[in-house]
């Protein structure tokens, strides 16, 4: 321990960094041949988005590649990660290579690694090429043959000189808030059997693209994907509660994070689904539960659990007070820092000790300048700070984190809120594309120094 913070040291080699998508932060979709995606052709269909924002510009990173990587080392970054654009390699989602659009994460790599700066790559973060919804998308399972063919691309391309590769970035997310709820691209509300078996097709694209990145790569790579687990939290930590708690993890997570590491999903959860279960071949098992090397852990928010003999399940979920913080401007971004410590601990305690990465971990607000020309955005210190407090207990319990990559790196596009709220370290004037470090910046800037909470 520390004598100044009572806190002591990450790991030695302990990754620091940030994280963006392509469609939130690069703007120019479209630009050098590069074909529509499901999130250009929502962004044009009114009401949509919020205040009609597109992301036409956003943080203009397809032009501004190079000062962003340059304000990454000066703020002390040691790792990036980002997405690919499909529809910028691949315009019909097919087998034609746009060079000039394989060419441009090139030249982000190449800097990033003159920088030394450890690139991430996330092979699909939600833009979907509009060709492959027009064959019907995700309800198609030959969508996710598909990635697996734009992976091995992927892999023949950048693998000399990337690593780590994320797959996938939130299952639930892209099939979820697109074909059940509508609120993301593609905007369709589908009923509960179709929804289900288009929540099946994004884990067995996560199993083909695993398969692809391996075939295509020059060397050996690490494979993993990045999933926002539903975390489940035991108000109090007693055994009872806790083991509630971890029983719910794995229930509310039947679905996507529990077949993925099983390859079943638990039993009440399909009874709780009846008729609607989706099937499992042993074929599309074995797919789907093809090997990671390292696991991305998406953490924002989580969920409160009881030990309830009267219930079902043997558990509770606990409704949150009305007064209980949430971000701003955000509805679902509940603050709950040590959710980080129970989805590590739980995902270690099921399913291994494999490395883990926080891919994402963030917090929403407005962010203003103020009259000095500062941003002060105390809130997302006091969260990063507690959070870090949190992922270290994990990782002295023996929780094997390789590393945690802060979203984001700058204020983007945030999908169906547009540009109502900012979840950068650095500001971005949308107007004049100009970048400013945030408080919280310099204090995580510090943190890397040292390696430790502060």
């Amino acid at each position: 321990m520390d004598g100044k913070s009572g806190f002591g040291t990450f790991p030695k080699g302990f990754l620091w960094g940030s994280a963006t998508s392509a469609f939130q932060v690069e703007g120019h979709p479209l630009a050098d041949g590069a074909g529509e995606s499901i999130w250009t052709t929502f962004c044009r269909e009114p009401g949509r988005i919020y205040n009609s924002d597109t992301a036409d510009v956003s943080a203009d990173q397809y032009s501004r590649w190079k000062e962003d990587v340059a304000l990454m080392k000066r703020l002390g970054l040691q790792a990036y990660r980002f997405s690919l654009s499909w529809s910028r390699i691949m315009p019909d989602g097919g087998t034609r290579i746009n060079q000039k659009g394989v060419d441009h994460y090139n030249r982000l790599i190449d800097e990033l690694l003159a920088n030394g700066i450890v690139p991430f790559v996330t092979v699909f973060h939600w833009d979907l090429p509009q060709a492959l919804q027009d064959r019907g998308g995700w309800q198609n399972v030959e969508t996710a043959r598909r990635l697996g063919d734009f992976s091995e691309t992927v892999a023949r391309c950048f693998s000399d000189r990337v690593e780590n590769f994320f797959t996938t970035n939130e299952i639930y997310s892209f099939c979820r808030s697109g074909y059940e709820s509508g609120v993301q691209a593609p905007g369709m509300r589908l009923p509960r059997r179709q929804v289900e078996n288009v929540v099946k097709n994004g884990c067995l694209a996560h199993g083909y693209a695993a398969l692809g990145l391996r075939s295509g790569a020059s060397r050996a790579i690490k494979v993993g994907f990045a999933e926002n687990f539903l975390t489940t939290i035991p108000v109090i930590e007693t055994p009872e509660h806790v083991e509630a708690a971890k029983k719910a993890f794995r229930i509310v997570n039947g679905s996507i994070g529990t077949v993925l590491r099983e390859g079943n999903y638990p039993e009440e959860y399909l009874r709780e689904l009846g008729a609607d279960a989706p099937a499992l071949s042993d074929e599309e098992r074995c797919i789907i539960t093809t090997p990671v090397d390292i696991l991305g852990i998406n953490i924002y928010s989580g969920m409160y659990v009881v030990a309830d003999e009267s219930a079902a399940d043997g558990f509770r979920l606990v409704n949150t007070a009305p007064d209980h913080p949430y971000a701003e401007n955000l509805e679902w971004l509940r603050i709950a820092p040590e959710a980080i410590y129970w989805s590590v601990r739980f995902q270690r305690e099921l399913w291994g000790n494999v490395p883990v990465y926080i891919s994402e971990n963030g917090y929403s607000s407005v962010d203003n300048v103020t009259s000095a020309g500062t941003v002060e955005d105390t809130g997302r210190l006091m969260l990063m700070r507690n959070t870090l407090r949190h992922l270290q207990r994990a990782i002295g319990e023996g929780a094997d984190v390789r590393g945690y990559l802060h979203w984001s790196f700058i204020d983007n596009f945030e999908w169906s809120w547009g540009y109502k709220c900012r979840f950068g370290l650095v500001r971005c004037d949308f107007a004049t594309g100009k970048r400013l470090p945030k408080r919280s910046a310099l204090y995580y800037s510090e943190v890397i120094k040292q390696n430790r909470v502060l």
